[in-house]
């Protein structure tokens, strides 16, 4: 069980945090603003005027399938551009194309591999990667290249990839956002989720105790929520040793038997079930919504209907409406929870590693 004493304890929490993951989970805003300005410097805004054939949003590992898959989401179905997203370069890519791709390693030569095609096809290729490797020779002369200059481990560097992927979808005009309110918005949440406030006031601790010693249900009611609980699982499997289900709330419907179940998570019925039989106790349904349209507010009040025990997660009111903003606080607010977890569960040894990998 998850001493929450600890949670409240910001001395100890200090003490645990040998290699200071507390605070890099809270430097998304600087990555924010660091990835924008990098983004600058490499011309991301020359592709102004652009109306490519494709987008390619390409990524292998790390952050970036759900980075990527998250963008994808905010552009929707009515993007005039189609949309790809992908762990491979198209065979088709060609020199009317755009790709974006993340890396998480300079070493990987799959990723190299794809990116050497389409800079000999003549596609316009924006790297965001580290400056090392087979990637950054692959991309060399070739790529307008956005490398992380805010020192954290990658499984939290979301908030790289994607502002430098919304600086190449702000450039080709098909996204709006304001990276310098984005920034402020991931410190003001930092902020709040400082060791040293109380769980009452710190989401990232309140979403600590949620979580921990659960078997999570993350389900998104919209697209852009469900690459949110994507980032989720992942940095929650990173850091907290946590095992995540993870779907959009209509593929979660058809899956009767699931559903029915957890639609007694929480209830009285959950409340009284004999422990010793296989049972829904152990579950935590979480749904996730990023409230930007109708369409998720609708979706996310029929799901609450049907799942009156389930725990909603949502941006906070000055987040709401806007899709980008909601989304990646979302998305960090995994960060700093799934750290929490993992430093005081012991699944981690003080530093980016589960205990049993540092061994």
């Amino acid at each position: 069980m998850l001493d929450d004493s600890v949670l409240e304890d910001q001395q100890r929490l200090f003490e645990l945090d040998t290699g200071g993951l507390l605070r890099m989970s809270a430097l998304g805003g600087a990555q924010v603003r660091a990835a924008a300005s990098a983004a600058s410097e490499a011309g991301v805004d020359d592709l102004a005027g652009d109306k490519p054939r494709a987008l390619v949003l390409l990524s292998t590992s790390g952050v970036g399938p759900a980075a990527c898959r998250l963008l994808a989401a905010l552009l929707g179905p009515s993007c005039p551009v189609p949309v790809v997203v992908t762990d491979v370069m198209p065979t088709w890519i060609g020199p009317l194309d755009v790709v974006f791709a993340y890396g998480a390693d300079g070493g990987d030569t799959s990723l190299a591999e794809s990116l050497e095609l389409a800079a000999r096809r003549g596609a316009s290729v924006i790297l965001a990667a580290p400056d090392e490797g087979p990637l950054a020779a692959a991309a060399a002369g070739r790529a307008r290249t956005i490398p992380p200059r805010i020192p954290v481990p990658e499984p939290l560097g979301l908030a790289h990839a994607f502002t430098a992927g919304v600086r190449v979808l702000t450039a080709l005009g098909l996204l709006e956002t304001d990276t310098d309110v984005l920034a402020d918005s991931l410190d003001e949440q930092a902020e709040r989720s400082h060791p040293g406030n109380e769980i009452s006031e710190n989401p990232a601790k309140s979403l600590a105790l949620r979580l921990a010693d659960h078997i999570p249900l993350l389900w998104g009611v919209d697209e852009p929520s469900t690459a949110v609980a994507r980032h989720g699982s992942f940095v929650l499997g990173c850091y907290a040793g946590i095992p995540c289900d993870v779907t959009d709330y209509q593929q979660a419907v058809h899956r009767a038997a699931l559903h029915r179940a957890a639609a007694t998570v929480g209830s009285e019925a959950d409340l009284f079930a004999d422990p010793t039989e296989e049972t829904t106790a152990g579950w935590r349904v979480v749904l996730l919504s990023t409230r930007a349209g109708e369409r998720a507010r609708f979706t996310e009040q029929t799901a609450t209907a049907a799942l009156p025990g389930a725990d909603v997660l949502a941006p906070n009111e000055s987040q709401q409406g806007d899709g980008v903003r909601g989304s990646l606080s979302l998305a960090v607010g995994f960060d700093m929870a799934a750290v929490y977890i993992g430093l005081i569960s012991g699944s981690l040894n003080g530093n980016d590693r589960p205990v049993s990998a540092a061994r």
